[in-house]
């Protein structure tokens, strides 16, 4: 781990937040006010256009075609907003996400 990164353990409590660091940036420490709140993760294979009629033909064992390719990024939203692109990996027989790309926007604010 880069020594400015900081795992959520290593946080100090809300009580003894640092508003500014010594060179007037933000710190870390700042988000300790948010790290409750909830968010919507979502990671995103690909997606596929059908008809009504269409879906109502699907059933157990129909292949459903998506529009990304073997191999080809995933996308990674939180809160419904693309915030970066992944690949799927396997954690102790469970599918996970690694986030590849961070996406990052003119009006994200930083």
């Amino acid at each position: 781990m880069a020594s400015d990164d900081l795992s959520l353990e290593e946080f100090p409590d809300s009580t003894a937040l640092a508003v500014v660091d010594d060179h007037g940036d933000k710190t870390a420490a700042d988000l300790a006010t948010v790290f409750e709140v909830p968010v919507n993760i979502s990671a995103v294979l690909g997606k596929s256009h059908m008809s009504v009629a269409q879906l109502l033909k699907l059933n157990k064992g129909s292949v459903l075609e998506l529009d990304r390719k073997v191999g080809e990024a995933i996308d990674i939203f939180v809160n419904n907003r693309l915030i970066a692109r992944g690949e799927v990996v396997v954690v102790d027989d469970r599918l996970g996400v690694t986030m590849t790309e961070i996406i990052k926007t003119e009006d994200s604010g930083g």
